[in-house]
Parts: structure tokens; sequence; C-alpha cells
């Protein structure tokens, strides 16, 4: 079974990462929405994931999320880690993706038959699975991130638009990890 889930569609800055994971036989112990995980469960069941299962990302940058929106990144970058996953082989069954809608039709590149379960990376596994490499790949990002931006505090908030996100930028202006075309980065922009 392969799950697909997206980290990073609500920020104001940063890209937006999608995992696809293939499980492995028998499964992963203990999975569920990354959300509701602890950042310590998180770190090792991301290493037990990447050690056992065949996994796969595809990540969006801020200018390729201005110039297809924020929907249409999501379902890029899904596609970007199906095709990592998959290569150019079709899957034995439907992929499926975290959410109300797929990649089908709304991504020239999509080419799976696909099923969206909303709330499935709390109850699909393969889900679960691809939540939690998403989530820790991005926030690594953002960690990173920090160092190369100072003062905006993504290491705390990924880049989330907190109170203290929301002060740097009226502080400090957007740097080029910010999303423009966000209202709050925009209004900013305006003043």
């Amino acid at each position: 079974m392969i799950g697909v889930d997206e980290a990073g569609r609500g920020p104001l800055a940063g890209p937006v990462v999608a995992a696809a994971v293939l499980l492995c036989p028998g499964g992963i112990a203990g999975l569920n929405d990354s959300k509701k995980l602890s950042e310590k469960r998180r770190i090792a069941l991301e290493a037990e994931i990447k050690a056992k299962c065949r996994w796969a990302i595809g990540i969006v940058d801020v200018e390729e999320i201005t110039r297809l929106n924020i929907f249409g990144a999501t379902m890029r970058a899904m596609t970007l880690a199906v095709a990592g996953l998959l290569g150019r082989d079709d899957a034995d069954g439907p992929i499926l993706i975290d959410g109300n809608i797929t990649p089908a039709g709304r991504d020239a590149e999509w080419r799976w038959q696909a099923r969206a379960i909303v709330g499935g990376d709390a109850i699909e596994p393969a889900i679960s699975a691809a939540s939690i490499i998403a989530k820790q790949t991005r926030d690594r990002m953002m960690v990173e991130a920090c160092a190369r931006y100072p003062g905006y505090g993504f290491s705390r908030h990924k880049g989330y638009g907190t109170a203290e996100h929301l002060a740097a930028l009226k502080q400090l202006g957007p740097c080029p990890l910010h999303r423009q075309d966000f209202a709050p980065v925009r209004q900013l922009m305006l003043l």
C-alpha cells in the first residue's frame, strides 16, 4: 500500500513537501498522524520508516508555489513524490492520499489511480508514514532556514503565521522564503 501526505500547505514561508511511502511487509508499529506525535517519536519513526520501507519526497519551492498557487504546488509535490517512488512503474492498487482530493486531473504528470481519504493520516498506516516523512523533512528544512535568515524564528514556528513570526515580518520585512502571494506577507509588502 502506498500512502501520500504533505506538509507545509498553510505556512507563510518555506516549501511544500510531500512524501510517498510504500509500507514494508509487517508495517511499522506506532504510526499516527505526525501532528499527534511528539518530535522525539516522529524522529524514531522516521528512521525506522526510512530503514525498512520504500519512500520518496517531492519538494516545491516558494517560487513555484507563487507560480502554481498553493493548491497546484501541493498537487505537484505529491506527483513528484510518487514519481520518485515508482519511477515509470504503475502502482498495484490505488495510491492513498490524505485529504479530500487527489492530483488526478490536477497535475499533468499524475498517472496513477488514487483515492483520497479525509483524515487518512490518522487511520491509514501508509499515509501516517508519509505524514511523518513529509513533516520531518520540512521541519529540518525550516531549522536550516533559521540559520540563513536569522530573526524570523523559523526553527520554532516552521514558517506558520504565529504572533512571533508576524512580529518578525513587521520588523524585518519578508525574506526570500516568504510566500509573497499569501495575504499576511503581501499586506506587509504594501506598507
